[in-house]
């Protein structure tokens, strides 16, 4: 994965709202001011109300050295978060091929495998 240094416009979530449309059994919902999208019952993105930071389905075994490799884009979620696939990242630090990249790879950990081609994996 890059560094921080964002090449086009910091992204927003109406930025990944058009990324995520269409994608099969995706859908938006508000829960206590947080956008959330989900596959079923399986939240795979959100953001917190202010819609700067997003959270992410990644692997629990990765995001240490996510977090560690770029801590001025992502960090750890709550500590009652931390048994989940989850990490977080601040939006204003992602551009857009980048935030493209993230959610559907989350995506991807959440549908069966073969609705993967639908994300171009």
């Amino acid at each position: 994965m890059g560094g921080a240094t964002i090449v086009g416009m910091p992204v927003t979530i109406d930025d990944v709202r058009a990324a995520v449309a269409g994608l099969p059994r995706t859908v938006e919902v508000v829960v206590r001011d947080h956008v959330k999208f989900r596959v079923g019952s399986t939240v795979w993105v959100a953001f917190n109300p202010e819609e700067t930071e997003m959270g992410f389905a990644f692997p629990k075994e990765e995001r240490a050295a996510l977090v560690e490799s770029e801590p001025e884009v992502f960090f750890l979620p709550r500590e009652s978060d931390l048994r989940f696939n989850w990490v977080e990242c601040r939006l204003d630090a992602l551009d857009e091929d980048r935030m493209r990249e993230l959610v559907l790879d989350a995506w991807c950990m959440v549908v069966p495998q073969k609705l993967w081609p639908m994300a171009g994996r």
